[in-house]
């Protein structure tokens, strides 16, 4: 019979990263699949997160180190090595709380555990370099800038030379180190069960630092929270967990009371939960998806925020409904996208493989063109996307307008530091703080 021992921290964090490398799984649902599964509580399931976290965020680093300490190449190594070797040169580089000598003790047993006892000697002898020289590590590689930034940052090499043909090397460089830095988490108030005073006031009885959101009203950004979905102000349905760039889509759209309106790709529900809000319950959101596990959290979600206005649809975007046709007062395209506005919390977005990113732009358009065709005369129209590469954002909505002479840009004012726009806006976290995201405007006329 096969021994069922529960893994503790590291181990889960090192099942996380094999996951990740062999089947390629998504760091966030692979964490949260193996720390139900082996039971762990929360100082050991944060434990295992900043692990896995720490290392997909840090990899071409790490992997950089290794190979200067191993006489193989990192690459070259065993996969479950070499990933007990960046876990254990994450703890030594970036964890203070961690003792190095238990960082590499713990790393040479998991060694042994994983039925690899010969490679022990090895793991050790890497490790202990690290702990040799954790404060003057080896220089990084001096030849292009985007080679430097790439392993500095840990960001393939392609990503970073687009950044800095976007941004210029120096606002690039801004860029990657955000992408690697603690995020706090941003919440917004459920005005249809309290008020944003009300909400401050239960956070702060709770034990949670609630600071209100710089330019947001009704949003906070908060931390030291352990588990957000186990307070009842969560449960209750009192607040959203949603970025402020995401909070951004509703403001654009000023959906009116009573309005109908068709959100095409709304799973989980975040931004058709904020457009219930706005339009105060009154009016109809169709809230359509391709996945029906999926629709079943939109469904949850607006139950628990008393959102009565949300019908969930079985509905492929690219797929036109004739019913639908020139029906609806508002349509939101949140399209499926690159996901590169938010590797700052998806971390392994970064490693995506580029030809796969260089198809999405043929499935954004057909999503949006089958988009328009849902929207009244003088009825409006959204395009957005966590990403923030033009051939996904502006170059689709050009193209778009430049064939459909019935829509045009439509202005739109926000809070400052934003202001004005001039009918779309790529947000960029390293100025606004928020994630990276496109929003653009369109009025049929």
């Amino acid at each position: 019979m096969k021994d069922e021992r529960k893994l503790n921290a590291r181990e889960v964090a090192l099942e996380v990263l094999m996951q990740i490398e062999k089947a390629n799984a998504w760091s966030d649902g692979s964490l949260k699949r193996t720390i139900a599964k082996n039971g762990l509580d929360s100082r050991d399931a944060a434990l295992a997160t900043r692990l896995s976290y720490g290392v997909v965020q840090n990899r071409l680093l790490l992997d950089y180190y290794i190979s200067c300490y191993c006489t193989q190449k990192a690459e070259r190594l065993e996969p479950v090595i070499r990933n007990i070797l960046r876990l254990g040169g994450y703890q030594i580089l970036f964890m203070d709380k961690i003792p190095h000598r238990a960082a590499v003790n713990e790393a040479v047993e998991m060694t042994k555990r994983a039925g690899r006892p010969k490679a022990s000697g090895m793991v050790n002898a890497v490790l202990r370099k690290f702990v040799a020289n954790w404060m003057d590590m080896p220089a990084l590689p001096d030849g292009s800038t985007a080679e430097y930034l790439s392993v500095r940052y840990s960001h393939p090499k392609w990503l970073v030379e687009r950044m800095m043909d976007l941004l210029g090397a120096e606002e690039a460089e801004d860029y990657l180190r955000l992408n690697n830095e603690a995020v706090p988490t941003t919440i917004q108030t459920n005005l249809l069960k309290t008020t944003a005073e009300e909400l401050e006031k239960e956070l702060k009885q709770s034990g949670i630092e609630a600071q209100k959101h710089p330019w947001l009203s009704g949003c906070y950004e908060v931390s030291g929270t352990g588990d957000l979905e186990s307070l009842p102000a969560f449960a209750q349905g009192r607040f959203l967990v949603q970025d402020a760039a995401a909070r951004l889509v509703s403001l654009i759209a000023q959906p009116e009371r009573g309005a109908n309106v068709l959100d095409m790709c709304a799973a989980p529900g975040g931004k058709s939960f904020t457009l219930a809000m706005d339009m105060q319950n009154q009016g109809q959101i169709v809230s359509c998806d391709i996945h029906p596990h999926k629709l079943k959290l939109v469904e949850n979600g607006a139950a628990r925020l008393g959102i009565t206005c949300i019908r969930a649809a079985l509905a492929d975007g690219r797929e036109h409904h004739a019913a639908w046709q020139q029906t609806a007062d508002l349509v939101v395209a949140d399209v499926p996208c690159s996901g590169l506005g938010i590797i700052r919390k998806k971390p392994d977005i970064r490693y995506k493989n580029p030809k796969e990113i260089a198809q999405l732009p043929k499935i954004q358009m057909d999503i949006l063109e089958n988009a328009a065709t849902y929207v009244r005369p003088g009825g409006v129209l959204i395009y957005s996307t966590c990403t923030v590469l033009p051939e996904e954002n502006e170059e689709i909505t050009e193209a778009f307008l430049a064939k459909h002479i019935d829509f045009t840009l439509e202005r739109f004012s926000l809070p400052l530091p934003i202001g004005a726009c001039n009918g779309h806006l790529t947000l960029w976290p390293q100025r606004y703080g928020t994630d990276g995201f496109y929003i653009c405007r369109m009025r049929r006329k």
